[in-house]
């Protein structure tokens, strides 16, 4: 068995409970989730899980440089389409690979097309650093 730590599956880093939308919710409302602090990208989907966009702060930010409204606005003019993505069965590295290279802090995790999760950089660090090395500092 491999205990390269760089070699476990996306599968087995990612989170399960996450929070999609579809492209008929409204840009406020994106808004209203992104600012709750809980998200900084939310994927966008189709009937049956079926990734179609993810809506980041920078979507929210560029709409709003472009003067546009986001009480009128819905996901579907706000997302970017063809969101960048990992296979449940591809390997921490290769998650790692496409974040350093897209410069992106999450990515959309899918089977056949379909959301099934979300990785973060948070949670390769947390899978990936030895829980040992924490130091605690104060009394």
């Amino acid at each position: 068995m491999e205990n390269d730590p760089m070699k476990k599956k996306v599968r087995d880093m990612m989170t399960t409970r996450i929070v999609a939308a579809t492209r008929e919710y409204g840009g406020r409302d994106l808004a209203a989730l992104l600012l709750s602090g809980s998200f900084s990208g939310i994927p966008i989907i189709e009937p049956g899980n079926h990734l179609v966009g993810m809506v980041t702060e920078f979507d929210l930010l560029k709409a709003m440089a472009e003067a546009k409204d986001l009480h009128t606005l819905k996901a579907g003019d706000i997302m970017s389409t063809d969101p960048i993505s990992v296979q449940e069965h591809q390997t921490a590295q290769e998650a790692i690979t496409v974040m350093i290279s897209q410069k992106i802090i999450r990515l959309p995790v899918v089977r056949d097309g379909k959301l099934i999760g979300l990785i973060a950089r948070s949670n390769i660090l947390n899978h990936l650093v030895d829980p040992h090395l924490v130091n605690v500092y104060g009394a």
